[in-house]
């Protein structure tokens, strides 16, 4: 065997993605650099890792085996750079988190200026949707994870890093009257819906079977931003928190219909499990974000509180 580091976090990458060309994106490689690295580490083995079915990747059961060790090999090449750097005096390390979808708007605040104080460690964020966000803290694979609704069957703390509030958005060729309008306005008007296993659809069907509204007519888009480019376009409208979207409400690209019932009160809260024992980059950014929370806040969500008192 004569493998590279290199060669193991290009299979690792095409274990994640199922996709040559997507590990390529996301190595930021061409697609015959990939294909090459990965043809030099197949040929060091007898059976095959992957198979080609169409134009689909599929790992095979041996595919899966070496890439858990691949991945075990690199935790620790990982673990001496982070200990070279912990006898400098360097707080290093790995942050992972889970964020759902919309907290894209929202994190990267939390982070930059932590990551900047401590540039001996590495972040790993995933952004997906909540049932994802979930599972991969229940599984314990990440320290936080950034959510708008609480896990009913995980035992978690939580920190609150903001409140948000969910609006009906139309786009700006509706004209509506001042309002606020009846809950019945829902039966009218054709709904676009996040996915299933989505926190804003949670959200969202909770409001409706709460108000007891029976929806006749919906779409179903499978992102926050998607959702936000139809109802720009004139699909639709949709119910949506207001960090997503207020760019374009400030633009009047969006228009805020006042609901009775409306807005939806929400917080976004970071959260983790009970039983997890935190690493120390993971309790330094736990430290951080409560002494710096306020500060953020003020700095990069103050449009938030003036958005809402309109």
């Amino acid at each position: 065997m004569n493998y590279t580091l290199h060669q193991l976090q290009v299979f690792l990458k095409i274990v994640e993605t199922k996709s040559i060309t997507k590990a390529a994106h996301e190595l930021f490689l061409t697609q015959p650099a990939v294909s090459i690295q990965f043809k030099n580490f197949q040929d060091q083995f007898d059976i095959a890792l992957t198979e080609v079915v169409g134009k689909q990747v599929y790992i095979t059961d041996f595919g899966f085996e070496i890439a858990h060790m691949a991945q075990k090999i690199l935790d620790e090449v990982n673990a001496i750079n982070y200990k070279t750097q912990a006898y400098k005096g360097i707080l290093s390390g790995r942050l992972k988190l889970a964020v759902v979808s919309t907290g894209k708007y929202i994190m990267p605040y939390f982070l930059t200026d932590f990551l900047k104080e401590h540039p001996g460690i590495d972040l790993t964020m995933d952004v997906t949707n909540k049932s994802k966000v979930l599972e991969s803290l229940e599984n314990n694979e990440v320290d936080f994870a950034l959510v708008s609704v609480l896990p009913q069957r995980i035992a978690v703390h939580e920190e609150v890093l903001l409140e948000d509030n969910l609006y009906l958005l139309g786009n700006k060729e509706h004209q509506f009257n001042s309002g606020p309008y009846k809950k019945s306005i829902f039966n009218e008007i054709q709904l676009i819906y996040r996915e299933v296993g989505s926190g804003t659809r949670f959200i969202m069907e909770s409001f409706f079977e709460k108000s007891k509204v029976n929806i006749r007519k919906k779409l179903e888009l499978t992102s926050n931003e998607a959702v936000k480019q139809a109802v720009i376009a004139g699909l639709g409208f949709s119910v949506m928190p207001l960090i997503g979207v207020h760019n374009e409400v400030m633009l009047k690209d969006l228009n805020i219909i006042p609901v009775a019932g409306l807005p939806i009160k929400t917080k976004w809260r970071m959260i983790w499990l009970k039983t997890k024992n935190l690493s120390p980059v993971a309790e330094t950014f736990l430290e951080y974000t409560r002494e710096h929370k306020k500060e953020i806040q003020d700095k990069s969500f103050s449009w938030v509180k003036e958005l809402n008192l309109k």
